[in-house]
């Protein structure tokens, strides 16, 4: 390490943003796969999944790089399961954040102690990159006009109102309710099918129902102003990114994600934290959902 510390905010953001603008037109988020048994990524010492921004860094890297597999680890981690990364292969960034012990001055002359969270990068490897790892075999490809059973039990455990009807898909504050077209007006495509598109569609839209001030109470205004907006659709992307890789659902993209693409640009650019923020609230609103889920809702899923 140098002795500038890394500013791992900016260079994640500067990460994603390079990975956009590199696609142009044609990029899709690093999410929008069909039919690749799309899942969290995992740490290889721990087997937990990451999460927050780390989720979204990772998947931008693997799809940048053309990696199969969603198994990570650092470079010790690699060798203490007997594994050794390959000369000249480049690490992936992810942030873990360290309780720090702080003092502060106050104006009066005492002093205060306290904690405060610092982001501090660390550097990971992809199973791909290992000589020694035995990937996982890929999942067959579900059956792309079976109702997804996780799916439906998880949305249903929700308690969420959700209707059908009509052309459009869309969250309503002032009635708190989801609506959506009805499923056969759901068609499949080059890239997706009809059940994932569903999905995708439905897990966004509940993502967007967190942020009400009854349930996870998201504000942008106040930091993000006139780009409130896009700041709340990419926190529901992101969420439902999140859940369609839980679910076993592959999320694709929406009609209008072209539109968002250039708003997000114009966020990312604007605020280097932006993309944290969006995937902690994105985190926050998947937890929250997960926490409305009964014993029996999950064992039945």
């Amino acid at each position: 390490m140098t002795a500038q510390r890394i500013d791992v905010y900016t260079q994640v953001t500067n990460n994603i943003i390079a990975a956009i603008e590199a696609g142009a037109g044609d990029w899709q988020m690093p999410w929008h796969r069909s039919g690749e048994g799309l899942n969290r990524p995992v740490n290889i010492d721990t087997a937990k999944a990451y999460r927050g921004i780390n989720v979204v860094s990772l998947w931008a890297a693997g799809q940048a790089r053309g990696f199969s597999t969603g198994t990570w680890g650092t470079y010790r981690q690699w060798q203490n399961k007997g594994c050794q990364v390959r000369k000249g292969e480049k690490s992936s960034l992810v942030v873990f954040y360290k309780e720090l012990d702080v003092e502060e001055q106050n104006d009066d002359g005492t002093t205060e102690h306290g904690k405060r969270l610092m982001a501090r990068a660390s550097w990971v490897f992809n199973a791909d990159q290992v000589d020694g790892c035995e990937a996982p075999a890929l999942p067959e490809p579900k059956d792309p006009v079976q109702v997804i059973d996780a799916a439906e039990h998880f949305v249903t455990g929700t308690g969420a109102t959700i209707r059908h009807g009509g052309s459009r898909a869309f969250y309503r504050p002032s009635d708190d309710i989801i609506q959506m077209p009805e499923r056969e007006r759901f068609l499949g495509t080059e890239t997706s099918t009809a059940t994932e598109s569903y999905y995708a569609t439905l897990l966004h839209e509940l993502t967007h129902w967190t942020g009400n001030d009854r349930r996870c109470d998201r504000q942008f205004g106040k930091r993000f102003g006139d780009d409130a907006y896009a700041m709340e659709e990419l926190v529901a992307e992101l969420g439902a990114a999140f859940l369609c890789a839980d679910l076993g659902v592959t999320l694709t993209p929406r009609p209008d994600h072209a539109a968002y693409i250039d708003n997000w640009l114009k966020v990312l650019k604007a605020d280097k934290k932006a993309i944290f923020t969006a995937a902690s609230q994105a985190a926050k609103a998947t937890d929250f959902l997960g926490g409305l889920q009964s014993v029996e809702t999950e064992e039945a899923a």
